[in-house]
């Protein structure tokens, strides 16, 4: 029973030291809810329990994206500044169109609900 106690132990301890390192090394746009620097202190303050909330709540997989981060291209100040004065009042126009075609639709409005 001892031995158990020991391998887990010491298994625990490099789970513990292996999520600070990774907590740490991770770029801040990788980090989910909360800043780096409150998770780094959640995965010390806690040692297995941190570990297991980075790896499951607070770690972004490579490739993905923080919804948080995904800007429509209307609502992206660098998209607008590549867009000549005519492009963006003619975009403008259109979407201005799009919305008085669907309040004039009233099936439009059925489907939505």
């Amino acid at each position: 029973m001892a031995r158990v106690l020991i391998v887990g132990g010491f298994l625990a301890v490099i789970f513990w030291v292996y999520s600070i390192v990774d907590c740490a090394v991770q770029p801040a746009t990788r980090h989910r809810g909360v800043s780096k620097t409150a998770w780094v202190l959640i995965v010390v303050l806690l040692p297995v329990i941190g570990g297991i909330l980075w790896f499951t709540l607070g770690r972004l997989r490579p490739g993905a994206v923080a919804s948080r981060y995904i800007v429509g291209p209307d609502d992206d100040p660098e998209a607008l500044r590549h867009m000549s004065r005519a492009e963006q009042d003619a975009r403008i126009r259109e979407l201005e169109a799009e919305l008085a075609r669907l309040d004039d639709d009233p099936d439009a409005t059925d489907q939505r609900s």
